[in-house]
Parts: C-alpha cells; structure tokens; sequence
C-alpha cells in the first residue's frame, strides 16, 4: 500500500461502502470524496459526507496509519483546520485537532478487494515493458481511442513547450526555431544533439545569403560539423575546405565541440550525407516555416522535403571514400520523421502560441494521414493488440511508454484505471 494507491481507492471510491462506520461507531456516508488536491494542504477538498444526522462540508486527508498526522505535524499547521475526516489504511492511534477534539477517521484496510492489491502489486514489480500486459486486450477500443487522444495533445505540448524555450533564445523567430528542429531530426537519433548544437552555431541569416551556391551550402554545414578536417586528394573536398576556411573567417564561425558519429549506423544515414541532403534542401526552398503554415495538407510539405543530394553524392557516403552509384534521396520513412517531430510540432505550437485552433488542428490531422512509426515501443503494445494505424496512434504509444508505463503512473492511466475498476 502507498498513499498514491490509497488517494486512488479513496477518489474512485474502490472499497465497500456498506454499512460504514468511522472507528467512534458512527454511522458514515460518503456523498461526495472531494476533489484530489495536488498542491499544499489536504489530500481532497470540498468533499461532503454525512456522520450520524449531520452534514459536513470541508477537506479530507489521508494516511497509511493514523499517527502519520503527528508525524507530518499537521495539527499545527492552520492548512489542516478544516479536515472533516481522517482516511487512514490502518487506524494505530486516535487523532485529535488542536482543541482536543477526535477527528473522524474512517479505517478501510478490511474494505479493500485483495485482487485489487494483488493486481496493482503485481504491476509496480512487473519486468515488463508494459506492467498490466496480461490486461490490456480487455481494455475495450473506445477507451484506448479518448485515452490517445489525451496523451497525443500532452505530447504535443510538451513539445510546444520546448519550442517556446527555443523561441526565447532566438528572438521569437519562427524559422530560426524550424530550422533548429529540422537539424535535430536530421540527424537521425545518436547525432540528433550533434545537429542541433550545428544548427545554433550556424545561423539561418548566413545559410541564406548562400542559398543559390549549393557547395558553400555544404561547407558551411559540414565544416561547422567538424566534418572537413581531413587532408583530401579529390576536387570536391578541397572544393568544399577552401570555401569553408573562407566563410568560417568571414563569419567568425566556430565549428561545434563534438562531430557527429558514423558508428553502428547505414551508410544512407551517415551525417555526411544527411548533410548534403539538408544543404539541397536548404538550396531548393525559402521561408520553410511560412510554406509550413500556409500548406493546405501534408502532402505538399512532403514534397518539399522530397530532396536528393547533389551529384557528388552518388558514388559516395562519405567524402574521401567512393562506393556505388547510388542518389542520396531523402527517404519516405526519413521524410515521415521530419513531418513528425519537426513540421507538426511547429504548427501545433504556433497555434497555441498564436491562439490560432485550427494550426493545432491541422497539425493533429496530419498526424492522422502519416505513417505510424513502427520500432521496439509499438511493436510491444501492437503485440498486445493495441491500434497502431497512424502518427496519431504511434506518438500515443510512445508517450504513453516514457510517461506512464516506465513511470509507473498505472494510476493515472485510463487504461490502468479501467482494468483495476474491472477487478
């Protein structure tokens, strides 16, 4: 038993109710719980129960043992003066207010359903990747479908909320922020935060004096990658270090501490290649962040990202070595992931930001129309036979995982909430 199970039982009132006494032998009827206070004082507020003949109004707390009150010195604290009564696990001490007076304390350790506690126990040591997985197929469609659409809008604000940090250290600017986000997405996992620190260094104001020269794109974003340190026999490396000795003086660049990794990765996902990729993209479209917000669907932004490196690229992955002809498209799945966490989060937090609904619409509606993400996390619930058809349901999935299942927040999950409702 903890006292987050206890609040729990006490809030969705998973005890037996019948003939309830408080430990004076008063009669008790519970009328309303309260409601579940997360702040300081009172475990639940404004709750309404009836002892004997009288109606009370006023805060309920709660404890494992009745002499935690003492323990937590809430008879001297003025936050406990209107407590009506006193929910305790296991009633070990009479507990009385200031003025000596016994508090109400209701005991409900003998109420509680052992299959509920099992059930619960069960889940807080559970191994698992998912703790209730031997439930969750009972858990009835409906109630998964409200549930994902919580977690899909907390997901998105919190990444909103990242945004807006972002948009404070760059002078609220849109398309500095995307681009921002875009680098980090481009660097596909173990050189995300590579990318970004990349992104910082290199403003957008000087990639875009150098848009319509594709190879001093590449310097620039290749050079600030500490990627052009190598002594080079073939042209277009010496092309490329030539033009970023150049710009990095001009523009008194600093390229970032730790260059991105090649290690454990396919050649298609190589930094040097993502870069090239990033350079044309660069090269092929102006004022990313406007054509986001004035897209009319998903599809157009997928085109714009639809890139392919330069000719160089075909015979290479990385710059001082050549290997089969092969162009460097940016792929549909690597596509799926720029429109996922880059391109939606912008929108959804623009409309946030801006109290425009309909971007956040829009944005949840392109979650709808792309891909799911399929990997380790998905496949665990799929396996379970969760829905995973979309975006909308994967980034569900995945914040679902990383804030409740390793969390242990069974508690706070609908899905939790209704197995043990079940029991």
């Amino acid at each position: 038993m903890t006292e987050r199970l206890l609040q729990f039982i006490w809030q969705f009132q998973y005890f037996n109710r019948q003939e309830l006494y408080t430990v004076g032998g008063e009669p008790l009827q519970i009328i309303f719980t309260g409601e579940w206070n997360t702040n300081q004082g009172p475990d639940f507020k404004q709750a309404r129960i009836k002892i004997g003949k009288t109606l009370w109004a006023g805060e309920v707390e709660l404890h494992l043992k009745a002499s935690d009150w003492h323990k937590h010195y809430h008879t001297s604290d003025a936050h406990y003066s209107k407590v009506i009564l006193h929910v305790v696990w296991e009633n070990d001490q009479t507990i009385a207010d200031e003025n000596g007076n016994p508090i109400p304390t209701v005991e409900i350790q003998n109420r509680v359903s052992n299959l509920l506690l099992n059930r619960y126990d069960n889940w807080m040591h559970q191994q698992k990747a998912i703790p209730c997985n031997a439930d969750v197929a009972s858990v009835p469609a409906i109630a998964w479908q409200s549930w994902k659409e919580r977690l899909l809008v907390e997901r998105l604000q919190q990444k909103a909320e990242h945004i807006e940090q972002l948009l404070k250290q760059t002078n609220n600017n849109w398309e500095e922020v995307f681009w921002r986000l875009l680098c980090r997405y481009f660097g596909a996992g173990v050189n995300s935060e590579s990318f970004e620190q990349l992104a910082a260094s290199l403003p957008l104001n000087v990639l875009a004096k150098h848009k319509n020269q594709l190879q001093q794109l590449e310097a620039l974003l290749l050079g600030q990658a500490g990627l052009l340190g190598k002594k080079y026999t073939d042209h277009y490396p010496l092309l490329l270090q030539r033009e970023y000795e150049f710009l990095r003086k001009k523009y008194q660049l600093k390229p970032i501490a730790k260059a991105p990794v090649f290690l454990r990765m396919r050649p298609v996902n190589f930094p040097t290649v993502r870069l090239a990729q990033l350079a044309m993209l660069i090269h092929q479209s102006v004022h990313l962040f406007s054509k986001l917000k004035e897209a009319g669907d998903v599809k157009t932004i997928r085109k714009l990202f639809a890139v392919t490196a330069n000719d160089f690229w075909n015979d290479h992955f990385q710059l001082d070595e050549s290997s089969e002809h092969q162009p460097k498209k940016l792929g549909s799945q690597m596509i799926n992931t720029l429109l996922i966490n880059a391109a939606v989060p912008m929108l959804f937090a623009f409309g946030k930001y801006a109290a425009e609904p309909g971007y956040c619409d829009k944005a949840i509606q392109w979650l709808e129309e792309l891909s799911a993400e399929k990997n380790a996390i998905t496949k665990s619930f799929t396996e379970l036979q969760v829905e995973n058809k979309s975006a909308f349901d994967s980034q569900a999935l995945l914040h679902l995982k990383k804030n409740y299942c390793d969390q242990k927040r069974c508690l706070e999950c609908v899905v939790g909430n209704a197995i043990l409702k079940r029991v």
